[in-house]
């Protein structure tokens, strides 16, 4: 079974006996039943201390990857993985390392810029809200021909505890002509969760990578406002879970992309 990290490299509130800033590594599994910290000066923080923390920390079983929530840590734990050959991956998705951060009363919070507006050769046709029951997720999605799929399994309804009848919301987009470059560019971008953002116009803002974020569409419609509200509140009742469905048309025969998210709001 294959190894999976996930570690954090910040400045942290602790300094040394001559007042210098401290440096704090953080490395825990999924389940906290592995957990490592070590710390350094700020001058010493770099891709080669880490690569002998890391060493040190691994023994003689070294993790398959690395997950990394924090841009500012991302580049240094890049490097110090390629020198072991482990594989770094950006995720939100640390939530064994985020509540231990917490517990250590330490900021999670990273900077987000303000929403981008998605590129105009890549918008669909149309788009609506839809929802479809917990236990017809997989089953309806996994054995299709969908060009890009995202079902991970820590996800799935069954592995999060969901009953069957649970309505999952979601997003589908009618991407027409576009709906390959679309779902491509969706899956670059690494998508993360989906969330109505209540404004001037009202929106539906995608959180990607680690920081992006991308206004797929606004609108201004009451009832379009309304059924976004039911949209949020059927993901309070799916611990998070929604979904995003890419499809050329209304049909229903075929689907371009399809992405099982979670919300990530600490």
């Amino acid at each position: 079974m294959s190894l999976v990290w996930q570690a954090d490299f910040y400045r942290s509130p602790l300094h040394d006996a001559d007042a210098q800033v401290l440096w704090e590594l953080l490395i825990c599994d999924a389940t906290r039943s592995f957990e490592y910290t070590a710390t350094c000066p700020q001058s010493a923080a770099n891709s080669s201390w880490l690569t002998e923390q890391f060493q040190l920390a691994a023994g003689e079983k070294m993790p398959s990857l690395i997950q990394v929530f924090r841009p500012q840590s991302l580049s240094l734990i890049e490097a110090a993985g390629r020198n072991l050959g482990i594989n770094v991956e950006p995720q939100r998705q640390t939530l064994a390392l985020k509540q231990w951060l917490q517990e250590k009363q330490y900021s999670i919070a990273v900077d987000k810029p303000p929403p981008s507006p998605l590129p105009n050769n890549l918008w669909g046709d149309e788009w609506r809200f839809a929802s479809i029951q917990a236990g017809d997720v997989v089953e309806m999605f996994s054995d299709r021909p969908i060009p890009i799929l995202s079902l991970p399994e820590s996800l799935q309804p069954l592995n999060l505890g969901l009953a069957s009848t649970t309505a999952i919301p979601g997003v589908v987009i009618y991407g027409g002509r576009r709906s390959l470059n679309l779902a491509r560019w969706i899956a670059q971008a690494r998508p993360v969760e989906l969330n109505y953002i209540a404004g001037a116009p009202d929106g539906l803002v995608l959180e990607a990578g680690l920081v992006d974020r991308w206004v797929l569409v606004t609108f201004e419609d009451a009832e379009v406002a309304q059924a976004a509200q039911v949209y949020e509140q059927r993901k309070q009742q799916s611990k998070g879970l929604h979904f995003l469905l890419v499809q050329p048309d209304d049909s229903g025969m075929t689907y371009t992309g399809f992405w099982l998210l979670q919300s990530t709001r600490e």
